[in-house]
């Protein structure tokens, strides 16, 4: 059995007063003060997340574009030097990979990978290298923090001579912060503004502490993996391993806009063209509670008794104040305003399909 292994803010973690689980092989914050007030924190002024668990691999050589592009499903070809593209892997008969992050820059590729997905990722890479192409592992190498809410541009405005106004969703620089030479990005997975930073784990004290300095004036919290979870999930951003996974395509995920079919041969077109042209079957649809209950994963979707599907991901959301979640259903009870069904110890619980994002009101939508 592999020992867990625990981040550079593991410490942090600890001395803040945080819960801690095992998450994706590491020794993570599930929470500090609660997840429901973190969650609050992130959407109102800012929140400090260790993501350190996540995956960065390089690619280099002069065929890392060609490889990238026959990697993944998004178009590589269109990104301009430190743009940033959220798309995903694909199997070559069916299903997901995971979904991912690619950076350009100037002289090589950044990937970065969900956590969990980690080894498998590097080893589905790593067999299908061809051409000029370097593939290394720098996630060890990597401390990665998440600041995010609506406040996190003041923040970081006191720590970087970089013009932020300049710097776009979804596009990276390189400069210093708190005096510490990196790369971060406007990016972040809970709808709000925010930068993710990558730099070295022997600075990690000094940039958290740099960090959480900086915020104070806007009462910044640290925030765990739990209110990571719903503020994701208010914005319907995938989770890899609940709402998408090797069983699942792209197109029924409602993720078809990462998918570039005209770009050429990727692995995985065949079965995204073959649904495409036969039209989808099931749909990730997302739903709120009408009773005062709550979602999990894996509970039952039912209509008139007759089950449609399972809860892939569920929980309260402290924007909405009621239950949220989101499932596969067939796509004729997929329709926005469709009342659904989900059995909440073994009673049925109203709900309804809605659009999305669950939460309206975000930095970035």
């Amino acid at each position: 059995m592999t020992q867990p292994k625990k981040t550079a803010f593991y410490d942090l973690h600890v001395k803040n007063g945080a819960k801690i689980v095992e998450f994706a092989g590491y020794l993570m914050p599930i929470q500090y003060q609660g997840i429901i007030e973190e969650h609050r924190r992130v959407r109102s002024t800012v929140g400090l997340f260790d993501i350190t668990h996540m995956g960065e691999f390089e690619v280099w050589g002069k065929d890392a574009e060609k490889f990238i592009q026959r990697m993944t499903t998004n178009d590589v070809s269109q990104l301009a030097t430190y743009q940033v593209q959220y798309s995903c892997m694909c199997y070559e008969e069916e299903g997901i990979v995971d979904d991912l992050l690619v950076y350009r820059l100037p002289d090589h590729f950044l990937l970065v990978v969900n956590g969990a997905c980690l080894d498998k990722d590097f080893k589905w890479l790593s067999d299908h290298l061809s051409g000029d192409v370097e593939l290394k592992n720098v996630s060890d190498e990597t401390a990665l923090l998440a600041l995010q809410g609506p406040k996190a541009e003041l923040v970081m405005k006191k720590l970087t001579d970089v013009n932020l106004s300049d710097l776009k969703f979804y596009w990276a620089t390189k400069g210093k912060v708190g005096g510490i030479e990196m790369l971060f990005s406007r990016t972040g997975y809970t709808g709000e503004d925010g930068f993710e930073l990558y730099f070295s784990p022997a600075v990690a004290e000094k940039m958290w502490n740099a960090l959480m300095e900086a915020g104070k004036e806007f009462n910044i919290e640290p925030i765990g993996l739990g209110a990571r979870d719903s503020l994701r999930l208010e914005m319907k951003y995938m989770l890899y391993g609940n709402d998408i996974d090797q069983t699942t395509n792209p197109l029924e995920a409602g993720i078809g806009w990462i998918v570039k079919p005209d770009k050429g041969d990727f692995i995985g077109r065949g079965p995204i063209l073959k649904l495409k042209n036969e039209g989808l079957k099931r749909k990730l649809v997302a739903f709120e509670q009408l009773d005062k209950a709550f979602p999990r994963h894996n509970y039952e979707i039912q209509k008139n008794g007759k089950k449609l599907g399972e809860v892939t991901s569920g929980t309260f959301s402290p924007s909405l104040d009621k239950g949220i979640g989101l499932g596969y259903v067939p796509v004729e009870y997929s329709q926005i305003g469709t009342e659904l069904d989900i059995m909440i110890r073994n009673k049925p619980n109203r709900a309804v399909v809605v659009k999305t994002p669950f939460y309206q009101h975000a930095t970035h939508k």
